[in-house]
């Protein structure tokens, strides 16, 4: 019997493409259940106005539709109740409310694009990767959209658990975490700032990419291959406002030479964006280099009519406290985000795909 030789290397190849593609179709999934109860939320909310319903009235619409789809699950009474809290507290959204409801409302009108053209902002991105089960804890116990949205990209980027979104929520986070991590309230006008903050996430995914834990140049290089290779992929994970300008890209100070890691540019911020990798914990020192990169890149690169050139240092790891007073009294705008690679699914994201037989149903 003819014996092959199958590397370990290819089984992993594989083993990453399948799971890759079993996490982008969680994520899909999960978006297209939050378009649901939205779109039955907004159909409850509007028969109740037109009707001057009870609160009641959820149960027997529960029932009905059990009626009508048995063994369906989901649509309770109080699950019909949370659908309406939720359209009710997000119908007023620029982005969430067309992405939401064009889909159903245009259902028999035109052939759709694929769900990834939608969700290319940063904080959609965010909004349609976190469950129902969140999204209604965040409702619940905050004030403020500023103050969902911080809960919200967080749970995306750390993939917290409802139990662990709660205890968040308990303790008001947002208070004492939102904004340490960079200096853009210190250092750029505020509606610069402001849009700053919401541009750059506290964390990246970098699914894509597989090395080891490291801190010498070798692993930061091959760190920088990775995104290179699949620099569309991180252009998705940074937001569609963002343009790639190179990376190594090359800077002349009194005749030396400086290579900063990966340039881009932002469209919305008029601003240059460097990236510096390191593939080990933050350390203070690299601040200081930011720094000088960034003096360089105004002086020598930003145009008249282009706002501060603003830095991210991306790390394995970082320690909040340490990242705050290491930035703190710096002048120019800059942050510092963590990666993190992935082999396997998240737990919450494993959970997020709904009975494909109910979705089925509901769509004929």
């Amino acid at each position: 019997m003819e014996k092959h030789v199958i590397s370990t290397e290819f089984i992993k190849k594989l083993k990453r493409q399948i799971l890759a593609s079993r996490y982008i179709v969680a994520k899909l999934a999960n978006a297209e259940m939050l378009r649901l109860y939205y779109s039955v939320g907004k159909i409850v909310e509007s028969e109740f106005k037109k009707n001057e319903w009870g609160t009641k009235v959820t149960e027997e619409i529960s029932s009905r539709l059990q009626q009508e789809l048995g063994g369906l699950r989901g649509f309770s009474s109080s699950n019909i109740r949370k659908m309406r809290i939720f359209y009710q507290e997000w119908n007023k959204s620029d982005i969430i409310c067309p992405t939401l409801t064009d889909k159903y409302e245009n259902l028999n009108k035109t052939i759709l694009p694929t769900p990834t053209d939608k969700f290319e902002n940063n904080d959609l991105t965010a909004f349609v990767s976190v469950s129902f089960s969140h999204h209604y804890e965040i409702i619940l116990k905050t004030k403020t959209e500023e103050e969902r949205w911080y809960y919200i990209n967080n749970t995306a980027q750390s993939f917290w658990s409802v139990r662990h979104l709660r205890s968040e929520l308990k303790n008001k986070s947002h208070l004492s975490q939102i904004n340490k991590s960079n200096n853009f309230q210190s250092t750029l006008p505020e509606e610069l700032s402001n849009k700053a903050i919401r541009a750059f996430k506290d964390q990246y995914l970098l699914d894509y990419v597989n090395i080891e834990s490291a801190d010498d140049e070798f692993d930061e290089r091959v760190l920088e291959h990775e995104i290179v290779h699949n620099i569309r992929k991180f252009l998705m994970s940074l937001g569609n406002e963002f343009s790639f300008m190179g990376n190594q890209f090359r800077l002349i100070v009194d005749g030396d030479e400086y290579f900063i890691d990966l340039l881009f540019y932002h469209r919305s911020l008029q601003s240059l964006v460097a990236f510096e990798l390191k593939t080990g914990k933050f350390k203070p020192e690299y601040v200081g280099k930011m720094n000088f990169y960034l003096s360089a890149l105004d002086d020598l690169v930003k145009q008249d009519h282009e706002n501060s050139s603003i830095g991210i240092i991306l790390c394995k790891e970082k320690d909040n406290k340490k990242v705050e007073y290491s930035i703190r009294d710096f002048s120019k705008p800059m942050g510092v985000s963590v990666y993190k690679t992935s082999e396997t699914l998240p737990p919450e994201l494993k959970n997020a795909l709904p009975d494909a037989e109910t979705l089925k149903k509901l769509m004929d």
